[in-house]
């Protein structure tokens, strides 16, 4: 019974400090992420700003602006 416990207690210990290893990103994982994501903020602001959305837009706002009470 003991021996069986014991075996246990191991295998925990050994999924446990696994866990530990796999937890988060890593430098170069996070670099890349932050690159990425950069760059699709740069893509996004750059549609955003572009004159067909801008005026799309623009004419939804002064759309919305102008509903009689």
């Amino acid at each position: 019974m003991r021996g069986r416990m014991m075996r246990g207690l191991r295998g925990l210990r050994r999924r446990a400090s696994a866990l530990d290893r796999d937890a988060g990103m890593v430098t170069s994982e996070y670099a890349m992420g932050l690159i990425a994501a950069v760059g699709f903020a740069g893509l996004l602001y750059k549609v955003v700003t572009s004159g067909q959305v801008k005026a799309a837009l623009q004419a939804l706002v002064e759309k919305a602006l102008d509903v009689p009470f």
